[in-house]
């Protein structure tokens, strides 16, 4: 299948196995609450030095993957977000999933069953673009032996929310200190011209681009970016996420759910999936599974305790597929040879 580049993508780096202490899991929960957080802010914040936070960042990003990214919302720019399942023979797939890893437009692309399955989110621009990647490119890829894509309707948690929010390793004090004010709900699909475009795709390589580079990277000035950057935030279209190794926080377990619900409890059991510590996305999508989730277990022994003891009693839930997730190929950002 032909690709495109993945500008976005980052220099591979070595992984250290030293653990993270707690002002390492402090400071993952602070980015994610607020990605562009100054050090100096997040030193206040967290009682250490400037120096020290800088110093840990950059250990962090060796030591456990962290990348800070800016992202869209979607639903906020009137555009659609899928999730596509891609049945295809072993010899394909990973081929395949290195294929979509390069476009700009998909994430979270993982190996599931055994390699014989892809999962991929993806956020086409337009419906020429979605139409083009699901009733042209996959279907005449070889070796792909069925494509179901999944229309998201609802998101319960997921977007600027990820699992490093329940992590609870900042104090409720430390929490709120950090928390930005909450987004607008525009009434009408939130419209972006050449400028704001241009201050996105540098956001989307690195969110914690100085300002002064910003300037130079979309040839606006210093002011202008600033007053763009709030607006995009203060709207909802703009959020910062963290992208971070799982298991260097003690997760091997990473699947996907696909429940089967009663439409009359589809609010109800995604609000109770959006509360359990274990889920990092939760939404309501087409298909005969009507709700899809993304877990984070530490072993296959807690991820059979939070099936049989969490989702098992969930009323209305009338079947549940997990699907456990082998490789990760991509999360926020392409980065080969990860």
């Amino acid at each position: 299948m032909p690709s495109r580049p993945e500008s976005g993508s980052a220099p591979v780096e070595s992984r250290s196995t030293d653990p993270l202490d707690s002002l390492d899991l402090k400071l993952l929960q602070a980015l994610q609450l607020d990605g562009r957080a100054p050090f100096s802010r997040l030193a206040e914040v967290l009682g250490v030095s400037d120096q020290t936070v800088a110093r840990r960042y950059r250990r962090l990003r060796t030591t456990a993957g962290l990348r800070v990214l800016g992202m869209t919302d979607e639903s906020r720019l009137g555009r659609q977000s899928w999730v596509v399942r891609l049945r295809c023979t072993p010899d394909a797939a990973e081929q395949l999933a290195t294929a979509l890893a390069r476009r700009p437009d998909t994430s979270y692309i993982g190996l599931f069953s055994g390699g014989t399955e892809l999962m991929c989110a993806m956020k086409p621009r337009s419906s020429q673009e979605r139409d083009e990647l699901l009733f042209d490119r996959l279907p005449r890829t070889p070796r792909v032996i069925s494509v179901s894509a999944h229309c998201l309707l609802h998101s319960y948690y997921g977007g600027p929310l990820g699992w490093l929010n329940k992590m609870r390793a900042l104090d409720p004090d430390e929490e709120a200190a950090l928390t930005p004010p909450p987004v607008a709900t525009p009434t009408d699909p939130v419209t972006l011209d050449a400028q704001d475009e241009a201050l996105l795709a540098v956001l989307r390589r690195d969110g914690r681009t100085p300002f002064t580079e910003l300037q130079s990277g979309t040839g606006q000035t210093e002011s202008a970016v600033k007053r763009r950057l709030d607006r995009l935030r203060a709207c909802g279209v703009l959020y910062f996420d963290v992208q971070h190794d799982r298991q260097s926080l003690g997760h091997s377990i990473d699947a996907m759910l696909w429940l089967t619900v009663a439409p009359s409890a589809l609010a109800e059991v995604g609000r109770a999936l959006a509360g359990h510590p274990e889920v990092g996305f939760a939404a309501a999508v087409t298909g005969q599974a009507n709700i899809v989730a993304a877990v984070l277990c530490r072993d296959t022994g807690a991820l059979y305790t939070y099936l049989s003891e969490r989702i098992g009693v969930l009323d209305g839930v009338q079947a549940v597929e997990t699907v456990l997730n082998l490789r990760q190929i991509k999360q926020l950002t392409y980065e080969p040879g990860r």
